[in-house]
């Protein structure tokens, strides 16, 4: 799961495509659809004369996603996750965007997408609802 954060929240996550079978493709073009949201909105407050000052921080769950976009020196064997790896990359080169890793204990969206205990659960839910 992806999602950004700025100031409002705001959330993205994608269902894997059934023909990916590995985590990092399928997040890797989670990011790109990502990436592209965030040019696009960036663009608009642009356009209505909002100032942007850094890049928009990108929180995801899986570490190689944030390795790989983070350094330039990997190498992706699928054309379509090459793509989009390249995407990303521009992105975290040209400053619009920062990715981190979003630890599991601290992850909203595990709420709706993996099975954790009640307390956990519940903790998760406190953080986001009154």
């Amino acid at each position: 799961m992806i999602f950004l954060h700025r100031a409002p929240i705001t959330w993205l996550s994608t269902k894997p495509n059934p023909a990916e079978s590995s985590t990092i493709g399928s997040q890797s073009v989670a990011m790109r659809s990502a990436v592209d949201l965030i040019a696009g909105l960036r663009y608009k407050l642009r356009m209505f004369g909002i100032p942007i000052e850094g890049p928009t921080n990108v929180f995801c769950d899986n570490e190689a996603v944030v390795k790989n976009c983070g350094s330039p020196d990997s190498t992706l064997k699928k054309k379509h996750h090459s793509i989009a790896y390249h995407r990303n990359r521009e992105a975290v080169a040209a400053g619009t965007i920062r990715i981190a890793k979003e630890p599991t204990e601290s992850n909203l969206a595990d709420v709706f997408t993996k099975i954790m205990a009640a307390v956990k659960r519940t903790e998760l839910f406190n953080m986001f609802m009154y």
